[in-house]
């Protein structure tokens, strides 16, 4: 099972050496052969989509320098599942053992995808303001309260002292313990819906997930600690990019895998897949 386009779609035809192929050519391979497209490689790597077609044409000249073009190889290597060594042994004896000058950093940043600027959010803004306002009204009425209070006392007698000894402060509760992601998988795990929690227990991955129908209802990075919960009538298609960070359960049990570091993973679950072994992609 695929998402997106078909990384076959995006084979080049140019000539290699007898010997080994060429940089490009190795990292093109190693992404068909893990059945990613370019548009998910980016994505898991904060690499832009043309410069990843310009690496697998053996272009490095929009990597920014030497030095950026050599991350971009390590980078891209790590996500498709080989090892980068060679390649950057290659990339260094091609390139004579000395690396282009690097341009400054923003011309980097500019090759990062950026997120959206945030649109400011006027209703909370206006229910602060409205907050602010009750606060201060308030504040005002009591301090003109404390002071007639205060007259009243001075002109009659002299109240009498009416202070007691402090309280001994209340034992403090100590804090709950952290949930476990089992238990929250078992909680939420319907009979008749398919239920997949993800928890990055070991580490940082970039997960993508697909309801039946395609459409995509979570595609980022999950950081180490965080967990997170998907419910679907029928399916859900997962893509793991470093899936041995991962602890997974469906349908509030854990699927137990042998999976490695950096490995991607396409996995497929349904409803009828309680404790038994994934339909893999």
């Amino acid at each position: 099972m695929s998402i997106g386009n078909s990384p076959e779609d995006d084979r080049p035809s140019f000539p290699e050496d007898e010997d080994r192929p060429s940089i490009g050519r190795a990292l093109q391979l190693a992404r068909i052969d893990a059945r990613l497209t370019v548009d998910e490689v980016s994505a898991a790597t904060r690499v832009r989509v043309p410069i990843v077609h310009a690496i697998e044409q053996d272009d490095f000249s929009r990597c920014g320098g030497d030095v950026y073009a050599r991350g971009h190889i390590r980078t891209i290597a790590h996500a498709v599942g080989i090892d980068p060594a060679p390649l950057l042994a290659q990339f260094t004896e091609e390139r004579g053992g000395r690396p282009s000058p690097t341009p400054a950093a923003p011309l980097f940043e500019a090759e990062r995808i950026r997120p959206e600027p945030r649109r400011p959010n006027w209703t909370a803004a206006m229910v602060a303001a409205i907050v602010a306002v009750v606060g201060f009204v308030g504040f005002t009425m009591f301090s003109d309260s404390d002071k007639s209070g205060k007259n009243s006392v001075a002109e009659g007698s002299v109240a009498p002292s009416t202070s007691k000894p402090a309280d001994k402060p209340a034992p403090q509760k100590p804090a709950d313990p952290k949930p476990d992601p089992a238990d929250s998988a078992i909680a939420g795990a319907p009979k008749d819906k398919v239920t997949v929690l993800i928890s990055a227990d070991q580490g940082k991955s970039w997960i993508s997930v697909k309801d039946h129908n395609g459409v995509t209802m979570f595609d980022g990075f999950l950081d180490k600690g965080q967990t997170k919960t998907f419910m679907d009538d029928e399916r859900i298609d997962l893509v793991l990019g470093n899936a041995g960070a991962i602890k997974l359960f469906v349908n509030g049990k854990e699927i137990k895998d042998d999976f490695q570091p950096g490995q991607v993973e396409r996995l497929s679950y349904t409803k009828g897949d309680a404790g038994e072994d994934p339909e893999v992609g």
